[in-house]
């Protein structure tokens, strides 16, 4: 029994011996599942088990090895990546990583004031610099987009296979609270070589690289007019620090009698240096960031499903003035495609826009003639109506739009007086006469001086004032003018640019009628042929909506194949000279605005259509 009991008692020993050190090893450290996160996110892996082993991890994507039980990682780009828990060359655990693009909106401060963004480069800066290019024509449209550093590269690799940007992430700019500047950022697949493409840029424009920090991935640069920028990488985005500058304060001191040359000097040193200081303090933010940035802040999370998608986003929330008014922030979509432009935003409020009231529709829509080039309709409260005009009472809008009247020589009181008579709902219809506009050319003025019909009309609900204030500014301007006063209403009669012109002042409106006779033109309902061709009750009751139709001018310049009272011979080298006239400016064929309040904000719309050139 004892030989037993003591082979027993060797045997435990020799299995503690051989097997002891191992017994470390039975606690495997934790690299976790395969899956899939974002670039620049921490990762966790390892335990905090208090048994948990100390080894060294290796990411795989070039970074240096760490050490520990537990340890946060962030990729900081794009990519599949295998995670290897290893003591000394001993594979202990692994897991696999796949790393997707950044939203551009999580590498977006979360105090961001103001954000300009394409969510993602494929398939959406292209369209825009198409129209854009429609719109300027292709060398002056490629010529501005090439002055802007980031966007210069984007357009560089979209042109090819991209090796430096990352087509998958987004672009754009911002803006952050207590620094008066902007901020660009780009994601991109190789950070070194973005920064380097970036710098060459900068550099080819004029700008001097002042301090190069490779190991940190930043650059300090200076442009010729002394303004001061910062390049840096951050989880697989490339920022750029511009803070404003005034350009007065970028010139060189002049020398003053009694300064100092010694005070002179360290004028722009002291500058440069306080400039510096605050870019570095922008990227420290930055760089210190964590969580989901823009993308999950509550304002933006709410605004977001009010306006359908786009490629491109802007986003602001309401400060000063706006801030005191209610106003929350704006959200807003611009899409582009084949010559079309579409902008739609929603303004969020803390309380009904206008106090959920409106004014009366516009009549003179319903008894007008047809085919007006330009329209504007607005129909809001009176004391709203103000407020769009001047600012908010004891505003700072308000006292500055009220000097800027002043400085004018406008009677600023008088004006704010003439806005409280009104109802609130003003309409203005302008329509084009081609024959008149063709006999002014060639048998007038011989200058292209627009010809046609002004239509004005605005709800009143006093007329005194509205009436003093027009026969004030006729006699201030020193135009001649006729008065005609009837049993209901009095008429204010002079000519601008040799046309007619006739005020009229009744009990409770107050109409305008400018230019050559509308006899002869069609009869029609031009608010309903005006909202069956934009849609989303624009031009109704409540509204302020207003479009420009530039091809209908078009259309009725080539219309005329005979003018009363100009030779035949002449009429086509006329219209051949103004179309040439007409092709030197912007392809743009319609313009389109509205906005509507609705409970709790209210939503704007925007429209442009070029025509092909």
């Amino acid at each position: 029994m004892r030989p037993s009991l003591r082979a027993l008692t060797v045997f435990w020993w020799v299995a503690l011996v051989l097997v002891g050190p191992g017994c470390r090893r039975m606690v495997k450290p934790e690299a976790g599942e395969a899956r899939t996160v974002e670039a620049g996110v921490p990762v966790g892996f390892g335990s905090e088990a208090q048994d948990a082993p100390v080894v060294t991890w290796d990411f795989g994507d070039g970074s240096p090895p760490r050490q520990g039980a537990r340890v946060s990682h962030a990729f900081p780009r794009a990519g599949a990546f295998t995670v290897r828990a290893l003591e000394k060359d001993e594979v202990l655990a692994s897991a696999q990583v796949t790393v997707v693009p950044r939203p551009v909106l999580r590498a977006i401060p979360a105090d961001a004031e103001v954000a300009v963004f394409f969510s993602q480069l494929r398939g959406n800066v292209e369209p825009l610099v198409d129209f854009y290019s429609r719109l300027l024509g292709e060398a002056q449209a490629r010529s501005s987009l090439e002055e802007a550093p980031m966007l210069s590269l984007v357009l560089r690799e979209l042109k090819g296979e991209p090796r430096v940007v990352d087509v998958e992430e987004g672009v754009g700019f911002f803006s952050l609270p207590g620094f008066e500047g902007s901020v660009g950022l780009l994601g991109v697949m190789d950070s070194q070589a973005a920064l380097d493409a970036v710098v060459g840029e900068l550099e080819s424009g004029g700008a001097s690289v002042v301090n190069r920090r490779p190991a940190e991935g930043l650059v300090h640069l200076r442009r010729q007019n002394g303004e001061s920028l910062l390049l840096f990488a951050d989880r697989g985005y490339l920022y750029l620090v511009v803070p404003d500058t005034d350009d007065g304060e970028l010139e060189e001191a002049e020398p003053r009698e009694g300064a100092s040359t010694e005070a002179l000097a360290v004028v722009k040193p002291q500058r440069v240096q306080d400039e510096t200081s605050q870019v570095d303090a922008i990227r420290a933010r930055i760089t210190g960031m964590s969580g989901p940035g823009l993308s999950e802040v509550p304002l933006v999370t709410e605004l977001r499903p009010k306006v359908g998608t786009g490629n491109v986003y802007f986003f602001a929330r309401s400060v000063g003035d706006d801030a005191a008014a209610g106003i929350r922030g704006i959200w807003a979509a611009f899409r582009t495609e084949e010559g079309r432009a579409e902008l739609e935003g929603w303004v969020a409020s803390e309380q009904n826009l206008f106090q959920g009231k409106s004014a009366p529709g516009a009549s003179l829509l319903g008894k007008a003639p047809a085919g007006p080039i330009a329209a504007l309709m607005v129909s809001i409260p009176p004391e709203e109506l103000a407020k769009l005009v001047f600012g908010a009472p004891n505003s700072e809008r308000r006292q500055r739009t009220l000097q800027r009247l002043q400085e004018q020589g406008f009677d600023a009181a008088g004006a704010d007086s003439l806005l409280g008579a009104l109802r609130g709902d003003l309409t203005l219809l302008a329509y084009f006469d081609a024959p008149a506009f063709y006999r002014n050319f060639i048998r007038g003025t011989r200058r292209p001086e627009p010809r046609g019909t002004l239509l004005f009309e605005a709800g009143l609900v006093r007329s005194e004032p509205v009436l003093g204030w027009l026969t004030g500014r006729l006699k201030a301007r020193g135009q001649p003018f006729e008065v005609v006063k009837g049993a209901d209403a009095t008429r204010l009669r002079t000519r601008v640019m040799e046309q007619p012109v006739e005020l009229t002042v009744s009990a409770d409106r107050l109409t305008l009628h400018g230019g050559e006779s509308l006899e002869g033109r069609a009869a029609g309902d031009v608010g309903v042929a005006l909202r069956e061709r934009f849609g989303a009750n624009a031009f109704e009751p409540g509204h302020l909506s207003a479009m420009v139709d530039v091809g209908r001018l078009r259309a009725e310049l080539d219309a005329p194949q005979e003018v009363p009272g100009v030779p035949s011979q002449q009429l086509p080298v006329a219209r051949s000279l103004v179309g040439t006239l007409l092709d030197q400016l912007p392809p743009v064929e319609l313009v389109f605005l509205d906005f509507n309040p609705e409970e709790g904000g209210g939503r704007f719309r925007a429209r442009a259509v070029l025509r092909s050139r």
